[in-house]
Parts: structure tokens; sequence; C-alpha cells
């Protein structure tokens, strides 16, 4: 396979109008072409203009994310449509929450590792914490896999978000 065909990662950022069923269509836009959502986070972020952003993490050739951010660009009420992996730098954060149980040494080392990561204990009882840790994906990833061995319980993540580095708006 060449290196024009070679499907890789892309984080697409989508400003669309804070509406009823904007994010159902997005979605079906995806699942009827058979496209794979990795992550996906929306959120208003600007009231005043009744704008919402959503931001998608997929997998596809160069030519598939071609025809992905264009189809997303003829969806009415979609404003604008960035592919953040090809325009430079950005930044990408995910939130998890991580519900480890544990007792004696196997407590500290959770405490010790949560310190490492920098995640704050947001719930403690004497036979458990919930971490929360926030990062670049990998590092979210090597946290929890880390506390699998410690007693890990429950995970809930956020999915990505992203957006440009420097002072341009999406």
């Amino acid at each position: 396979m060449s290196s024009l065909q070679t499907a890789s990662s892309h984080t697409i950022s989508v400003l669309v109008d804070n509406e009823p069923g904007i994010l159902a269509r997005v979605v079906g836009l995806f699942s009827g072409r058979g496209y794979n959502i990795e992550s996906l986070t929306v959120a208003e972020t600007n009231a005043r203009e009744n704008l919402s952003r959503i931001t998608i993490v997929t997998t596809g050739t160069p030519m598939v994310i071609e025809q992905i951010k264009a189809q997303l660009d003829r969806l009415v009420p979609v404003h604008k449509v960035r592919d953040l992996t090809v325009e430079g730098p950005h930044i990408e954060r995910e939130l998890a929450l991580v519900k480890v149980r544990g007792t004696g040494d196997r407590r500290v080392e959770a405490l010790r590792l949560a310190d490492v990561f920098r995640a704050k204990v947001i719930d403690a009882k004497t036979d458990s914490f919930v971490f929360e840790v926030t990062g670049n994906t990998e590092k979210v990833q090597t946290f929890i896999g880390l506390m699998e061995s410690l007693g890990l319980v429950d995970v809930g993540r956020t999915g990505i978000v992203a957006m440009s580095r420097g002072g341009e708006a999406l």
C-alpha cells in the first residue's frame, strides 16, 4: 500500500449551530458511509451566537478524510470544518474518572502513581478511590493500564477535546 493510501487518525473540529438533531445528522453521516468514530465530544461554545463545537476523531486514508470533511461541510447548519491533524499545531486533551478498589500496599501504590500522573483524588473511601486524570490520550490510557493491576473497577472517559494553537478561532 502506498503512503497516499495509508490510513491515519485525524482530529476534526466542526462548528455548528446548537440546535436539536445536528449531532444525529453528523453521526448519521459517519454510520451511513461506514466510517468509524473513535472519539466524539460536543458542547456549546458560544451561547450568544448559539454555536457548538463537535470534535471527532476518526481514521481513514487521505481520500476518505477529504470525503468526510467535504460531506460535513455540506451539512446545514455546519459553519466550519477543520482537520486539526493536518492544519498544524493543536492541543488535544481528555479527561477520565478512574475508580480503583484496594487496601494496604495496593492503595499506597495507586496514590503514588496518581501523584506521578497528577491525577486528583475526587472521592475517597476506606477501600476505594475515584481519580480524575487529564492529558493526552496516551497519558490517560497509560494511567488506566497501570491501575488495572491495582484494582481497577470502572472508567469513564470524555473523549478528546481539541483546538488549534495560537490566536486564531475555529
